[in-house]
């Protein structure tokens, strides 16, 4: 993948979510959202579109637990059908793969830590 700006923003919010600062982690999402949208998905070999599926899925995840913490449900609503639907939908376990990468990295316990605090401090 010659064009890094995706991944680089994705790691920007990722951040910005450990530093608490959920309107940056949102525009940084947003970057890497608009981003990713350049790439066509029929003109990408299979590894690169894996990739690509990995950013935006991570970059949503982060984006969805800032609009949470932003008290910005709607929004946070609509990533998560994309997120999900979508993610779910493929029914290749890549969505799982994403969240077991996310896990093994350290990420997952920072959207963890978000989302607990947005669900009045349960714990998830």
């Amino acid at each position: 993948m010659a064009d890094r700006r995706p991944e680089k923003s994705c790691e920007q919010a990722c951040e910005s979510l450990k530093q608490q600062d959920y309107e940056v982690a949102v525009k940084h999402c947003t970057e890497a959202l608009l981003s990713l949208s350049q790439y066509p998905p029929a003109h990408l070999p299979e590894a690169c579109q894996a990739e690509l599926d990995r950013i935006k899925i991570e970059t949503l995840l982060y984006r969805i637990a800032s609009f949470l913490q932003l008290k910005k449900y709607g929004q946070a609503d609509e990533d998560c059908r994309h997120v999900l639907g979508e993610g779910l939908a493929k029914g290749d376990g890549s969505f799982r793969a994403v969240l077991c990468c996310m896990h093994l990295k350290g990420k997952l316990q920072i959207v963890s830590n978000v989302l607990s605090k947005s669900l009045m401090g349960e714990s998830l």
